[in-house]
């Protein structure tokens, strides 16, 4: 049986999951949801594909995946899970602010009979995965990630969200030991300036803890690219065996990814209890589609 997906939002994720779900062998694409001004502006490639403002209109669906910005996700996830359907997202913010999602989502799961699987990205997400296997194989130790050179989408969807940004790429720069550099070019309207727009970006808690740097341009587009990786590092002791150094490294197309495996964490979540689970809590073979046993067979 196959699942019924809704994507919700169709930016840059959006149109690569859509190209994940149609390319599923287990999964529907059940329609896509939008703003109201944009249900009307069907762009061709989504031409034959059911397209509405209210996720209600498209009937029976199994799993949300939510390609919205980060900070709408805690609001149009609990709307969702409250109609008793599961969600995955790319939730992008560590810490505090992504356990408090997962308590919300959690209590709300639990009570309307639905899963989330929340930062389901590359970063937290499959990368969280990564340092949690990397923690297992040596208890002591210390992990470094480092993202880049690459676009970071989640810091380029807050920066343009600055008023006076007409349009913003920030680029994210390894410095090493986990240390980063935030380059952010910005197109700016008529009447703004540099300036306040610079002090806006900078005293967001996205940038607030890097160095960042704001650099005006004529042409954002004309620098884009979505190119972007992760070097993650550990050293550490394996029992009580010293100097245990484990690297994995990748170059991706930043929103293929990360719409790649909210797509394979849409598969998951349905073959979860109701409730609320980040990528580390997820048995790995959840993810894949395929019989149980050949899957042993041929990865164990």
């Amino acid at each position: 049986m196959s699942i019924k997906i809704a994507v919700v939002g169709y930016g840059n994720i959006g149109r690569f999951a859509v190209e994940a779900i149609q390319a599923a062998s287990d999964m529907e694409l059940a329609g896509i949801v939008r703003r109201a001004s944009s249900v009307e502006n069907t762009p061709v490639e989504l031409t034959g594909i059911k397209i509405v403002s209210n996720i209600d209109e498209l009937g029976k669906v199994d799993v949300a995946v939510l390609c919205g910005p980060t900070r709408t996700v805690p609001e149009t996830a609990k709307a969702i899970v409250e109609k008793g359907i599961c969600t995955v997202d790319s939730f992008d913010i560590h810490g505090d602010d992504l356990w408090n999602l997962r308590q919300l989502l959690n209590e709300a799961g639990k009570k309307h009979n639905a899963a989330s699987i929340i930062s389901a990205g590359w970063d937290p997400g499959s990368d969280s995965v990564i340092r949690t296997l990397f923690l297992a194989m040596a208890p002591k130790g210390i992990t470094y990630t480092n993202f880049g050179p690459g676009m970071s989408m989640g810091h380029s969807v807050v920066a343009r969200s600055k008023e006076g940004v007409k349009n913003a790429l920030s680029m994210t720069i390894p410095i090493g030991t986990g240390v980063h550099r935030r380059m952010v070019y910005v197109e700016l309207e008529e009447e703004a300036t540099l300036e306040a727009v610079t002090a806006a970006i900078k005293s967001d808690s996205y940038f607030s803890k890097d160095e960042t740097h704001v650099i005006k341009v004529e042409s954002v587009d004309a620098l884009q690219d979505m190119g972007h990786g992760v070097l993650i590092e550990r050293k550490g002791v394996s029992g009580k065996t010293q100097n245990q150094l484990f690297e994995y490294r990748m170059h991706v197309n930043n929103p293929a990814l990360t719409a790649q495996v909210l797509v394979s964490c849409a598969r998951a979540v349905v073959k979860q209890r109701p409730g609320c689970y980040t990528m580390p809590e997820i048995p790995p073979m959840d993810y894949l589609a395929g019989d149980r046993e050949a899957l042993v067979k041929s990865l164990v």
